[in-house]
């Protein structure tokens, strides 16, 4: 039984100190993954505003957001941009590259595409998407193989403008199946690799998950002959929660299940499906996200 497993890399932080993290455990279980780098400034802190909404709020109480990211994380770039990660810390991404890992691209500014997204037109989208393209090729020294919408955050013209772009793949909503997206009637080429297993801050806290009994939750939704993919966090599961996710590969190879990247699962799949992706919310994550439909 595949799972796909796929690191999302937010910020300079992440970057630094979760990613390296995350090579040491990986290499240490022989397992390989898809890593989603976002390369240019991290304004992470910006997000900070959201507190006035009381879902985020709550939200950041839930997950004792403080501990979890740190106080780095979570107020960097708040006054003034914040550190360009793909050039401070290229060689740390080169390293992930080279290690065998597949490399794509998460976002230039994560924070600026996840709270600007309903207001960049088509030739914004092209320019930012481009420019963390570009970095990630220079950076690794081949265009990265994929690329993820940061916080699942997705629209029509983002999956237009991702065609003009040699992805093998996308990742860029939640949902059941590999399929190729429709829009406005028109069958695009590059197929979507959905999430369809929640993350760490949308589920501990609740309905009795905590750390203690996270991994056993998680894989006990993992289900045999339907896609299961999962995202980690380098801010959370590479730093704070590192001896969680180290456990929870020893627990997944016990009930015999392999971890994979996943392009690997493309790869295997003989049966794509044709969706739409459209917007909608999932319990435990503050405003909407992009749904499988």
């Amino acid at each position: 039984m595949k799972v796909g497993l796929r690191i999302d890399v937010d910020t300079f932080r992440g970057t630094k100190i979760g990613v390296p993290n995350f090579c040491e455990i990986l290499a240490d279980h022989h397992v390989s993954a898809s890593f989603f780098f976002s390369v240019g400034p991290d304004n992470m802190g910006r997000h900070l505003w959201r507190l006035l909404r009381p879902a985020f709020f709550i939200k950041m109480l839930r997950t004792k957001a403080s501990s979890l990211y740190g106080w780095d994380i979570l107020l960097k770039g708040t006054f003034f941009t914040g550190p360009f990660i793909g050039e401070r810390l290229s060689d740390i991404i080169r390293a992930v590259s080279n290690k065998g890992h597949e490399i794509g691209l998460h976002a230039w500014d994560h924070y600026h595409w996840q709270t600007h997204i309903d207001t960049m037109d088509a030739s914004t989208l092209r320019r930012v998407l481009l420019k963390g393209f570009d970095e990630l090729t220079r950076i690794t020294g081949k265009p990265p193989a994929c690329s993820a919408a940061p916080a699942w955050k997705c629209s029509k013209q983002v999956l237009l403008e991702k065609e003009r772009l040699p992805f093998l793949y996308n990742s860029d909503c939640r949902g059941r199946s590999i399929f190729y997206p429709r829009v406005d009637g028109k069958l695009l080429s590059q197929p979507q690799i959905p999430v369809t297993l929640p993350t760490y801050d949308e589920v501990i806290g609740r309905q009795g998950i905590s750390e203690p009994n996270y991994n056993e939750y998680i894989l006990s939704l993992v289900k045999p002959e339907s896609l299961n993919v999962l995202t980690v966090h380098a801010e959370v599961e590479g730093i704070s929660c590192a001896e969680m996710f180290d456990r929870f590969l020893k627990k997944a190879r016990s009930k015999g299940m392999t971890l994979v990247p996943l392009g690997a699962l493309l790869r295997e799949n003989t049966l794509v499906e044709e969706a739409s992706v459209e917007r909608g919310v999932i319990h435990g994550r503050d405003g909407w996200l992009s749904i499988q439909v």
